[in-house]
C-alpha cells in the first residue's frame, strides 16, 4: 500500500466530530469515508453531502482512483431515461480502501494497548480485554441460554456471524466427540497478534456462554486460516450452561480442568483440520 493510502485511512480514522478537513488530504479522506459507509454513491450525492462543487468532488474522486483507493462500477439498477448525456457514475470502496481504514484504526488500537501496557501492566491489558468481550458475552447469553444443549455452538456461531465473525458450527473431527467452533473472520486480528489477551478473554467468554470447557486450537492473529475452538462434548449431555465457570484455555495451552476429558491425542488437530482449510 502506498503512503499516500496509508495517510488517508489515518485520516480518515480521526473522529467524525472534529473539524472539517482544512487540506485536500482531509476532505479525500471524508470523501473516502462517505464511500466506504454509503457506496457505491454517485458524485452527485458524494458532492452533495461533502458540500463541495461538481469539479471541486471530481479532482477528489480522480485522486482517490489513481490510487486505488475507490472504483467505478455500473449503475445498481437499470436507469429510466435520462434524455441526451452518460449515465451517472456509481463509485465503491476498493479492498486496497478498506484495508487503508482497518490498518489505520489497528495502528491506533495496538498504539493504545502498548501505552497501558507500559504504564498500568500486562494485567491492565488482560483487564481491558475482558471489559472489552463483556458487551458482546451480555448480548448473547439470553440467545445461547434459550437454545437447547445440542443447539448452543451452533446458536453461538449464529450470533458471532451476525457481528461479522463468519462462524461456523460443525461436529468435531478427533475422537472423543464434542463441536467445533470457527470464525473465519476476526475484526482485531491484526492487534490480537501482538495482544493474545483478546484471544484469551474471547475463549473465556465461549466457555462461560457454553457452560463447558473449551479450548482454541487456531487463531487468525496467529497466522492460521480461520480461528478453530473445540468445545468439550460435555456441552452436549445437558449442562445448563449458567453453573459456575468452565475451564477455558488460551490458544496451545493446556486444559485448565482435569476432568474436561480431553487428552493430548483428541484436543490437537493439524493445522490442515483446523486453521487451513474452511469448514
Amino acid at each position: 500500500m502506498s503512503e499516500d493510502q496509508t495517510t488517508t485511512g489515518a485520516a480518515a480514522a480521526r473522529p467524525s466530530g472534529a473539524p472539517s478537513g482544512h487540506t485536500e488530504r482531509d476532505t479525500r479522506a471524508r470523501v473516502a469515508r462517505l464511500i466506504l459507509e454509503h457506496g457505491p454513491v454517485t458524485a452527485s450525492t458524494l458532492g452533495e453531502r461533502v458540500g463541495l462543487t461538481p469539479a471541486a468532488i471530481r479532482r477528489h474522486l480522480d485522486a482517490l482512483l489513481a490510487e486505488g483507493m475507490i472504483e467505478v462500477r455500473k449503475a445498481r439498477v437499470p436507469q429510466t431515461r435520462r434524455g441526451r448525456g452518460r449515465p451517472a457514475k456509481w463509485f465503491a470502496i476498493t479492498d486496497a480502501g478498506r484495508s487503508a481504514f482497518v490498518h489505520a484504526y489497528d495502528d491506533l488500537a495496538t498504539s493504545a494497548l502498548r501505552f497501558l501496557a507500559e504504564t498500568a501492566g500486562e494485567h491492565a491489558v488482560a483487564e481491558f480485554a475482558r471489559r472489552q468481550i463483556a458487551d458482546l458475552e451480555r448480548r448473547y447469553r439470553p440467545v445461547v441460554q434459550d437454545a437447547s444443549p445440542q443447539a448452543r455452538v451452533r446458536t453461538l456461531a449464529e450470533a458471532l456471524s451476525g457481528d461479522g465473525y463468519a462462524a461456523a458450527a460443525a461436529k468435531a473431527p478427533q475422537p472423543g466427540g464434542g463441536e467445533q467452533l470457527c470464525q473465519h473472520h476476526c475484526p482485531v486480528a491484526h492487534v490480537a497478534a501482538e495482544f493474545p489477551q483478546l484471544c484469551e478473554a474471547e475463549t473465556e467468554a465461549f466457555s462461560r456462554l457454553l457452560g463447558t470447557p473449551v479450548q482454541r486450537l487456531a487463531t487468525i492473529a496467529h497466522g492460521d486460516g480461520i480461528c478453530t475452538t473445540h468445545v468439550s462434548a460435555r456441552s452436549l449431555r445437558g449442562t445448563d450452561g449458567s453453573g459456575g465457570p468452565a475451564a477455558s484455555v488460551a490458544p496451545g495451552g493446556d486444559a485448565g480442568d482435569e476432568d474436561a476429558g480431553a487428552s493430548p491425542e483428541h484436543t490437537q488437530i493439524s493445522n490442515e483440520e483446523s486453521g487451513g482449510t474452511s469448514l
